[in-house]
């Protein structure tokens, strides 16, 4: 690594202020086991960091901040990263002591980490995010009292970091556990580096590794060939796209058949497995093999009884779907000018029957809050004359860009690039999508383009492109379509974060929600580290997206736009899966890794009529204790703008 490379690890304002505490090294012992994979400090590491005052961020408040101390720690060759919240010190009421514990960040070795995105904005808290190998990121760490620049100083003085190609504010790790190979690749000499880990014998004792690079064989890479692969596998472009692409991938076999080089032995001391050493492995008698499966009898699992009567709820509360309303019915409620006279009742209709497909242009416009519900013909006509006007004015201020000011501007060449590669495999299996040179495929791009314009801090992320799509399939109208696909992304934005607070949001409130609703599937979910509901982002993120046909998308967006019962019922749609499949879950005794592939794999086989009901039957049931268990400000809801909100900015500063 080049130094003046090393010299942009972080900011030299933090450094000054946080210097001092690099010093001790102490003993850290074991004080709890994870339960999937490693403690929460491991035995015997020399602590080389520790900082004070780095907070979470639970909601966009800041006076619900969660702070805690960061450590980074030392054993043998390998790296680990914790962080825990300080114990009684809860600035809110809202967050009990057990809140505050779901964020806790157990040993983390950086085998197992991908990427860290550093947010250094002109205004307000530095921050980092940690991204692992399977594309899950950890809560934002702020670093209130500084310290960035001291914790990537210490960082690479350990494990090789190497920025982004397509990002200067992303750094890739890669925790070498043979001195020699770090030594070389740091020093980008053309000798073989392995991407994994070398092979060679831990220390007794020490950690297994793990999800060294994401489910590939510990390849020998030149440097050369590195290169490329960062360029291609480069997390930078944007966070969602890791998330979307590796959550059908990772998976507990893949993890433990391709990434783990020794294995556990009894006495808890890493022993040598003999197939990485072209040693053969000891082949049992096939006989006595047979024998001892024999002799297995499954262990039957008790499952706790669901507190409420889930099905007799349903029946009670959640009322049967009505038929599409239609045209006539439809004009039924305009006055002669074109005014919706009661919109509630509208929102209503819309709720429990959805829209026919032929009037769904005229009726999304209303549910998005592109047109006014007291809006006369008039108005709505005047309107998408100057909005036409104003649209084509932000399409061309990127469609003037010249060839010679592209290579200029970085940031519209990435979002432009990123768009191109996303639309052409955007929902293509429709007819209005499909085939070579469809001029909808160009829309959709030219739509996405100019919304990166409109809106430059978010610009473009990927899942935008699954949003989008219904829309401009129903509007049929690029103008209309990109203003109805503006009023959306203003609830739905902040999805798209960089520093993924409104996810995180959206899962902390979902995780309360089952606490309240199924307290014994809640309990279930702690000991495996499940609590952060992580294996429903996608459902959150794309709403659904990837789960449904898309005609049952379209109706359940215009179910979700009504805001009927709750603009957070997608949240209760939720719980009202996860409630019908908990049998299953627990009764098969599901990890994260098997909860996640049994989550991805649900896709397409969910029959979206029945777990509706559930969910209006769950909102219902749930009332004020639901509505008070979600934060205010949690998207779709629109962001609450006072003195105690957070402004995430999307724009780094590069050094």
């Amino acid at each position: 690594m080049h130094e003046t490379e090393l010299h942009d690890l972080s900011d030299d304002a933090d450094y000054a202020a946080s210097v001092e505490q690099a010093s001790a090294s102490v003993m850290l012992t074991r004080t709890e086991s994870g339960s999937r994979s490693f403690p929460s400090e491991p035995e015997g590491a020399e602590l080389i960091y520790s900082k004070d005052n780095v907070t979470i961020h639970p909601t966009q408040f800041a006076s619900e901040r969660i702070s805690g101390r960061l450590k980074l720690a030392k054993q043998g060759e390998s790296v680990f990263m914790t962080w825990s919240p300080y114990k009684g010190q809860s600035s809110n009421a809202r967050l009990s002591e057990k809140d505050r514990n779901l964020y806790t960040i157990r040993a983390v070795p950086f085998s197992d980490v991908r990427s860290i995105r550093r947010h250094t904005p002109t205004l307000g808290w530095q921050y980092i995010i940690i991204v692992m190998s399977s594309g899950l990121a950890f809560p934002p760490l702020y670093f209130y009292n500084g310290g960035v620049k001291e914790f990537f100083a210490t960082l690479k003085q350990h494990v090789l970091i190497v920025r982004s190609l397509e990002d200067a504010n992303v750094f890739l790790v890669n925790d070498f556990q043979n001195p020699l190979q770090r030594t070389l690749s740091s020093l980008e000499m053309p000798g073989a580096v392995s991407m994994g880990s070398a092979l060679s014998i831990p220390d007794s004792g020490s950690p297994l590794a793990s999800l060294t690079d994401g489910g590939k064989n510990s390849a020998v890479l030149s440097q050369s060939i590195f290169r490329n692969w960062q360029k291609a596998q480069d997390p930078g472009r944007d966070l969602s796209i890791n998330v979307l692409e590796k959550f059908s991938l990772v998976t507990k076999f893949a993890r433990d058949t391709t990434t783990q080089l020794f294995r556990e032995n009894s006495n808890g001391f890493a022993a040598l497995d003999p197939k990485n050493y072209g040693i053969p492995r000891p082949r049992l008698d096939a006989p006595y093999q047979e024998e001892q499966e024999k002799k297995k009898v499954p262990e039957e699992i008790h499952v706790p009884a669901d507190p409420i009567e889930f099905d007799k709820l349903a029946l009670v509360w959640g009322q049967p779907r009505q038929s599409p309303l239609g045209p006539i019915e439809w004009a039924s409620f305009l006055d002669s000018e074109g005014r919706i006279m009661d919109s509630k009742a509208l929102r209503k209709r819309v709720f429990y029957g959805g829209v026919e497909h032929t009037i769904r242009n005229e009726v999304w416009a209303f549910l998005l809050g592109y047109h006014d519900y007291e809006s006369t013909y008039a108005e709505r006509e005047y309107l998408k004359t100057s909005k036409r006007t104003e649209y084509m004015t932000i399409k061309q201020q990127w469609q003037s860009i010249s060839p010679e000011q592209a290579k200029r501007f970085t940031k519209f060449r990435e979002r432009k690039g990123l768009i191109d590669k996303d639309v052409v495999r955007t929902d293509r299996s429709l007819p209005f999508y499909e085939g070579d040179n469809n001029p909808n495929v160009k829309t959709l791009r030219d739509i996405l383009l100019t919304y990166s314009f409109y809106n430059f801090d978010l610009g473009y992320c990927q899942g935008m492109s699954d949003l989008l799509s219904p829309i401009l399939y129903v509007m049929e109208d690029e103008s209309e379509s990109f203003w109805c696909f503006v009023e959306l992304m203003e609830r739905l934005g902040p999805n798209f974060n960089r520093d993924q607070s409104g996810i995180h949001a959206q899962l902390f409130a979902l995780s309360k929600l089952v606490e309240l609703l199924d307290a014994p599937l809640h309990d279930y979910f702690q000991p495996r580290e499940c609590l952060n509901y992580f294996f429903c982002f996608r459902w959150i993120l794309i709403q659904f997206k990837r789960e449904f046909e898309y005609e049952q998308i379209m109706f359940l967006w215009e179910v979700l736009w009504t805001r009927h019962l709750s603009e957070h019922l997608h949240l209760y749609l939720c719980v009202a899966i996860l409630k019908r499949y908990r049998d299953k879950i627990m009764g098969e005794q599901m990890d994260f890794d098997t909860l996640l592939k049994f989550i991805n794999e649900l896709s397409g086989h969910i029959e979206l009529d029945p777990f509706l009901r559930d969910a209006e039957a769950l909102c219902i049931y749930a009332g004020e204790n639901g509505a008070a268990s979600i934060p205010p400000g949690t998207p779709p809801s629109l962001p609450i703008e006072n003195e105690n909100s957070l402004l995430y900015s999307q724009d780094d500063e590069v050094l």
